[in-house]
C-alpha cells in the first residue's frame, strides 16, 4: 500500500506537514493538493498546536505545477480564472492557520512551490537548492499572490527583477536578499527549522497567535485577493501560443522560442 501523498504528524505541540511524492518532485498533483487540504484542516482544528512546519521528502520542497497533468484545477464547466485559482487555493490555505508556520525548504522550490514557501511565516532554505518564480519563462502570468508577497519580502526592485527575469537563485542568495530567514547545509535544514519551531512553541500561544494577526493586519494583508486577480491574468496567458511553447520547452529541456502570441 502506497504512503499518503502528504504526511501529518504532531510532536511537542508542533505539527509537521510533509509533501510525500519525492519521485514526482512533490509537484502539485491532485493527490498532493487534496492531501494538503486535509492536513491544513487538521492543523486548523487542533487548538493545542503552537507551531506548524511544512517540508518535503527528497531533493525538492515542491517543483510547482505538474505540467504533464495540466496547469489548472477543475472541470471544463469551471471558468478558466477559477481553474487557475483552484490550483493554488490548497497552498494558500496556509494563510488560514492561526499559529506561526515555518517552511523547512529541504530542496528546490519553483513556481507554485516557491509560492508555498512564500505563505510560510519563516523560511529555512537549503543553501545549495534552487528557488525561483519562473512563470514568465513559461509564458505564464505569475500566480499564488507572488506579485503581492514577493515585494513585501524582498522589496520592489528585487521582486521585479526576480519576476521579470524568471531567474532561479540559490538558497544562499535567497537568504542574502531576505527571502529566507536562514540558508544552511542540506542536512541541517530540518534541524534548524525544528529548532525555530521549538523556540516559537516555547512562547505563550495566545500571544503568538495574536501577534501573528497584528503583524499581517498592520500590512493591510490580503494575499487571497491578489491571487484571484493573478488567476484572471494567468488563465489568459494559458490560452496563448507562448505558454504552449514554454511548457513544451520545459518538458523537452530546451530554450523556448516565444513569438509574442
Amino acid at each position: 500500500m502506497a504512503e499518503d501523498a502528504v504526511l501529518y504528524d504532531v510532536r511537542d505541540s508542533i505539527a509537521t506537514i510533509t509533501l510525500n511524492r519525492a519521485e514526482n518532485r512533490n509537484s502539485m498533483t491532485e493527490e498532493v493538493l487534496d492531501g494538503f487540504v486535509a492536513s491544513i484542516a487538521r492543523a486548523k482544528e487542533d487548538i493545542s498546536l503552537r507551531c506548524v512546519v511544512i517540508t518535503g521528502k527528497g531533493k525538492c520542497f515542491c517543483a510547482g505545477a505538474d505540467f504533464k497533468s495540466g496547469a489548472q484545477r477543475g472541470g471544463a464547466d469551471v471558468p478558466p480564472n477559477e481553474r487557475s485559482f483552484g490550483m493554488y487555493q490548497p497552498f494558500l490555505s496556509v494563510l488560514d492557520i492561526d499559529v506561526p508556520v515555518v517552511g523547512a525548504l529541504n530542496g528546490h522550490a519553483i513556481g507554485g512551490g516557491m509560492g508555498l514557501a512564500l505563505v510560510c511565516d519563516l523560511r529555512v532554505a537549503n543553501q545549495e537548492a534552487k528557488y525561483g518564480v519562473n512563470f514568465t519563462k513559461l509564458g505564464l502570468h505569475p500566480g499564488m499572490a507572488t506579485t503581492y508577497l514577493l515585494p513585501r519580502l524582498v522589496g520592489l526592485p528585487k521582486a521585479a527583477e526576480l519576476i521579470m527575469t524568471g531567474r532561479i537563485i540559490t538558497g544562499a542568495e535567497a537568504a542574502e536578499m531576505g527571502l529566507a530567514n536562514y540558508a544552511v547545509a542540506p542536512d541541517e535544514v530540518w534541524e534548524k527549522a525544528w529548532s525555530l519551531a521549538q523556540e516559537i512553541a516555547a512562547c505563550a500561544p495566545i500571544a503568538n497567535r495574536w501577534a501573528k494577526r497584528s503583524l499581517y493586519g498592520n500590512l493591510d494583508w490580503n494575499p487571497e485577493k491578489a491571487a484571484r486577480a493573478e488567476a484572471e491574468l494567468q488563465s489568459r496567458t494559458i490560452e496563448t501560443d507562448d505558454f504552449k511553447e514554454g511548457v513544451s520547452a520545459l518538458l523537452e529541456k530546451r530554450t523556448p522560442n516565444f513569438q509574442n502570441r
